[in-house]
């Protein structure tokens, strides 16, 4: 099966399907937004574009999230608390 490439752009899709697994490019939230705000914006676009894709986060296998100061720690992880599906958490890496 080939792979499916969609909201594709020069240099990168948004979303590649490929047999039964999808991919998603990194999402952010808007700059001068905080990191709350910043967190919540990426993680409902990370829905939208799963649900797109025809799935959801409760079948997510790896989440990576980048802070550019990683005194938002604690804030950021508010927001991915309440947003990931406590039956199914992915494996995460944070830096």
């Amino acid at each position: 099966m080939d792979p499916k490439y969609m909201h594709s752009g020069k240099r990168m899709s948004q979303i590649v399907i490929h047999g039964n697994t999808v991919y998603l490019a990194g999402q952010v939230g808007n700059a001068g937004a905080d990191v709350v705000t910043q967190t919540k914006d990426a993680l409902a676009e990370v829905d939208r574009l799963l649900a797109e894709a025809g799935t959801s986060k409760s079948r997510a296998l790896q989440v990576i999230v980048w802070l550019t100061d990683m005194t938002d720690f604690a804030a950021m992880n508010e927001v991915y608390d309440a947003w990931i599906d406590p039956a199914s958490p992915p494996a995460r890496a944070c830096g």
